[in-house]
């Protein structure tokens, strides 16, 4: 796909060392901006993407002519509202969208880095995009915003950057990768892995993909973004344009077509190297570890007004993982706010149109932004 021409690039060009002890500078940082910005400029909010998101939060999406991934919240009049703050979004280092990632050239080399690209982690990814804010002049944001691993961005940012957000609102998220997250994960890299296209990465080289793999690693991720009850209820036993079994292995139920589909239209729009690197990183994110077994101390720096954000039936990050961040703030004292959300659409919530979620953010940014 060819992106260059759809996005807004900034050239970070500021050394930044990684956690795996390499550093890079003169990388590009792909991003998209929506509302403006006020005379204040205390009107910005940073919202992170999660894992196969990217800058293109709402509106079209330039280069695969679809909806941007939180259209459902983000616009005028919207849970974020356009008409009142400055959206931000920039696409991960390690993604696809234009950031710098494994498809990029190595200038050393001349090659794609594929995956001698250095591995990457959360904390890499908001340590880049905290450049955003020199850019735009911006000295403290009115709010960082993320679901699933862009709440893990969430909270790292705050971490890191404790005078940097007024607000500061992670949803369906964790403030460690689970064993079973990083299992799924696994068994999605194992996918690309074992497909032949892949060579070890060096695919882009080879001018092939590893489809294949990458829509396996896609079918098996899907099924985690979903409910139980929501499957049954939308798919249940039904049959796939058909009024008998087939005795086969084509797709015979309808969950089958659609997983098939969900795969296929992945892999025109994602890298499978991408999908690597950036699942490493989410498995890599242990903020209960960065501060030696205290997550409280993580946020102890901060003035921060916190609001937590679950959903009932989330079981990828389920309520409680949330809880112990909401916790782990209480323990200190924060000004924290919770909520666990009923929904039958699991951990994929956050992104679609559930309407007690889109309200009840409205009312959490629009509330706080009047109070300040």
């Amino acid at each position: 796909m060819n992106i260059k021409e759809n996005i807004k690039t900034l050239v970070i060009k500021k050394p930044l060392k990684l956690d795996c002890g390499k550093t890079i500078n003169n990388f590009p940082l792909a991003y998209e901006t929506y509302g403006s910005l006020n005379e204040n400029k205390d009107n910005a909010i940073l919202v992170f993407h999660a894992l196969t998101g990217d800058q293109f939060v709402t509106g079209i999406n330039p280069v695969t002519r679809k909806d941007g991934w939180w259209s459902y919240a983000v616009g005028p009049n919207k849970s974020i509202d356009t008409n009142k703050y400055f959206v931000i979004c920039a696409n991960v280092i390690g993604g696809c969208m234009g950031s710098f990632g494994p498809s990029h050239k190595n200038p050393d080399t001349n090659k794609i880095y594929g995956t001698d690209f250095p591995v990457i982690t959360i904390n890499d990814m908001v340590n880049a995009q905290v450049n955003l804010l020199d850019h735009f002049e911006i000295k403290k944001l009115f709010s960082v915003v993320g679901g699933s691993m862009g709440g893990m961005q969430v909270l790292q940012f705050i971490s890191n950057y404790p005078n940097k957000a007024s607000t500061v609102v992670p949803i369906a998220c964790t403030s460690s990768h689970s064993a079973q997250n990083i299992a799924f994960n696994e068994l999605g890299r194992q996918a690309i892995a074992s497909d032949h296209n892949w060579s070890d990465g060096k695919y882009l080289s080879n001018n092939t993909l590893p489809d294949k793999g990458l829509s396996v690693a896609r079918m098996a991720a899907h099924i985690t973004y979903l409910s139980k009850k929501g499957l049954q209820e939308k798919f249940g036993r039904k049959l796939q344009e058909r009024d008998a079994l087939k005795f086969g292995f084509d797709a015979d139920f309808q969950i089958e077509s659609y997983l098939r589909y969900q795969g296929s239209v992945f892999v025109d729009r994602f890298d499978a190297n991408s999908y690597l690197y950036i699942t490493r990183a989410m498995d890599y994110f242990d903020l209960v570890k960065q501060f030696d077994g205290n997550l409280s101390n993580a946020f102890k720096k901060t003035k921060a007004k916190f609001f937590v954000i679950s959903f009932t039936s989330d079981w990828l990050y389920p309520t409680q993982e949330n809880k112990e961040i909401v916790i782990a703030l209480n323990a200190i004292g924060a000004d924290v706010g919770f909520v666990e959300i009923k929904s039958d659409k699991g951990h994929d919530s956050f992104l679609l149109d559930v309407p007690d979620f889109l309200k009840t953010l409205k009312n959490f940014l629009d509330k706080s932004y009047s109070e300040r």
